[in-house]
């Protein structure tokens, strides 16, 4: 009894409707549950930048690679890729000002702001869950995004290696679901796109 032929998609086949829009591909979208970073550069002369990115996860392990997505039409983005190195820091729970200030061009952003150069020339955020030091080592133009592959130097688990405990929230992550913080709220207030409609998380 011999086996059946695999079934394959025809790629000359008509689509039974029209793609859909942007909004509805967002809302759509917004059922898949993500954490929140941000990613930091340092731009030539020592000026600090960064924004926040909920496009981010690990690609390989030898070497070890990860990716984030970033609006080319951003303002942080093209500044950090001149650079050529990055840091993705992962956001706790509790951390929702680091959130507002990054999630917008609006934001303050590195003002008043208790942060330092970390020893691979990134800014490092306080008390997040985790910092990725890379090195940028390719980008797809992909759309309106740019998929970016790093190269890692280092990570580091802040809380983990101090042992610090500030609260029972500290050590979990930052999640955004249905355009909102969390997922213990379902009725809680639906974020701005991102923060403000006229952003772009890049």
């Amino acid at each position: 009894m011999s086996a059946e032929p695999a079934l394959t998609a025809d790629p000359g086949a008509v689509a039974p409707g029209p793609p859909p829009t942007p909004d509805l591909f967002r809302k759509a979208m917004a059922e898949f549950a993500t954490g929140v970073t941000v990613v930091t550069g340092m731009e030539d002369g020592g000026e600090p930048v960064g924004f926040a990115c909920q496009s981010f996860t690990s690609v390989s392990l030898e070497p070890p690679l990860v990716l984030f997505c970033a609006d080319h039409r951003g303002r942080s983005w093209p500044r950090i890729r001149a650079a050529g190195r990055f840091c993705v820091n992962v956001l706790g729970e509790d951390q929702r000002d680091l959130c507002s200030r990054f999630g917008s061009s609006k934001g303050r952003k590195y003002e008043d702001l208790d942060w330092e150069v970390s020893p691979w020339g990134t800014p490092s955020l306080p008390e997040v869950l985790l910092r990725v030091h890379a090195g940028i080592e390719n980008v797809h133009r992909a759309g309106d995004h740019d998929v970016v592959i790093g190269r890692v130097l280092a990570v580091e688990t802040p809380l983990a290696e101090t042992g610090r405990q500030d609260g029972e929230n500290r050590e979990r992550p930052m999640i955004f679901f249905r355009s909102r913080f969390g997922i213990e709220e379902p009725d809680g207030p639906i974020a701005p796109y991102p923060w403000s409609r006229g952003d772009r998380w890049g």
